[in-house]
């Protein structure tokens, strides 16, 4: 190879480099857009339903097996009246909405540990599903402060039900009423997703931790922590601070409530994410959708205590409100979960939410869907990239 062709080729290589660098770096930084949100049916199963011998019910996470074309539904049932399970279904919107005769369910799975014996009763509290490229669930547990049961995350086949291993839970997370720490009972681990390219899983806890704040209440927020975990090496390797929304109770109404962030979807691989924040207000329940994205908020993993710093140096995760369910014209149950289904006839994502009916017979396992617009995001050096594209057909 002569001096110039050397010249040139050393050349190319460094512009291929630069521009690798600088679309790695604009990609990184861009977010994914939710621009537009339209409601596309619901329907219920009641309480008491029976499905081979279970009752179905305590829906509380749901995750889609694209491949496959159905779900995978997670109860919270702690063996009290069927073994620890999750279901599989087929939700058909082939139609481009979801009507009374879209759900069909196909089998019911009993989750067991390595011995091939059925969880413990009592010992879960199963809030959170994910399903891996392994065809594997990661599943997450509450656990229960009160009898000394402390939060796990869980692998799990498909297929048998059976244990495979434990992610580490980060000590700080671990509930000790001697040492006022980790997490409150039934707010703990309710979230579970993996990013697309299955590198990342995230969970969130659903209030702050007992060191962190107090939980929420009417006109005041919780600051919650998102936990990732790198799945490459099976660790958790950084923690956001995630602000909830404060209750708003309706009518004024004085009486129990409840609120946190149950559940959350990675839209990429670039810390953008969907969260869904449920309040019950004491008439009725409250459920919004947020864009969330991780991109400029601190990594507070190596603060042990929110309520020991100064709270207002730390950048939190930026959130936009996308919807409140309230708005639609469906009487709201304890939506919990939810989960990214096929794309839809007219080329929007589908949004498959589910509520925990709690075994109560004044309650209903209630499905919506929702049909979103996705804009994919485009920087200044995609639209270089496409305006050379176009000068190469002239």
């Amino acid at each position: 190879m002569n001096k110039l062709k050397k010249s040139h080729f050393l050349i190319f290589c460094t512009t291929c480099i630069i521009v690798t660098s600088l679309f790695i770096s604009n990609l990184a930084s861009a977010t994914v857009k939710i621009k537009d949100i339209e409601f596309i049916g619901a329907t219920s199963l009641p309480t008491g339903f029976m499905f081979k011998n279970t009752e179905l019910g305590g829906i509380s996470g749901i995750t889609y097996d694209a491949k496959n074309d159905i779900y995978y539904a997670i109860s919270d049932d702690r063996g009290y009246k069927y073994p620890p399970r999750f279901y599989t279904l087929k939700i058909d919107l082939s139609e481009g909405k979801l009507t009374k005769n879209s759900i069909t369910l196909i089998g019911v799975t009993n989750l067991v540990n390595e011995n091939n014996q059925n969880l413990p009763t009592g010992a879960s509290d199963l809030e959170g599903i994910a399903l891996t490229q392994k065809s594997t669930l990661f599943i997450s547990s509450e656990g229960d402060i009160n009898k000394s049961i402390n939060p796990f995350i869980q692998e799990f086949s498909i297929a048998s039900g059976k244990t495979i291993h434990s992610l580490p839970i980060p000590n700080k997370f671990l509930p000790s009423t001697q040492n006022r720490q980790g997490i409150r009972n039934n707010l703990g681990f309710e979230s579970l997703t993996i990013s697309p390219n299955h590198k990342l899983l995230f969970t969130a806890t659903e209030n702050a931790l007992s060191q962190d704040g107090k939980a929420a209440k009417p006109g005041y927020s919780s600051p919650c922590r998102i936990l990732q975990y790198n799945l490459a090496n099976q660790t958790p390797e950084q923690e956001f601070l995630y602000p909830t929304e404060p209750i708003t109770p309706l009518f004024n109404f004085t009486g129990r409530f409840d609120s946190g962030l149950p559940e959350l979807i990675a839209l990429d691989n670039y810390g953008n994410l969907l969260s869904l924040e449920r309040s019950f207000t004491g008439l009725g329940f409250a459920v919004s959708l947020f864009q969330v994205s991780l991109q400029n908020a601190d990594n507070i993993q190596k603060i042990n205590s929110l309520a020991k710093v100064d709270i207002q140096n730390i950048k939190p995760v930026t959130k936009q409100k996308l919807l409140d369910l309230q708005s639609l014209n469906v009487a709201l149950d304890n939506i919990e979960g939810f989960t990214l289904g096929p794309q839809l006839p007219n080329g929007k994502n589908s949004l498959i939410l589910v509520s925990d009916n709690n075994f109560n017979p004044l309650q209903s396992t209630q499905i919506l869907a929702l049909a979103l617009k996705v804009e994919l995001p485009v920087t200044p050096l995609m639209r270089l990239l496409r305006l050379f594209r176009l000068s190469q057909l002239y």
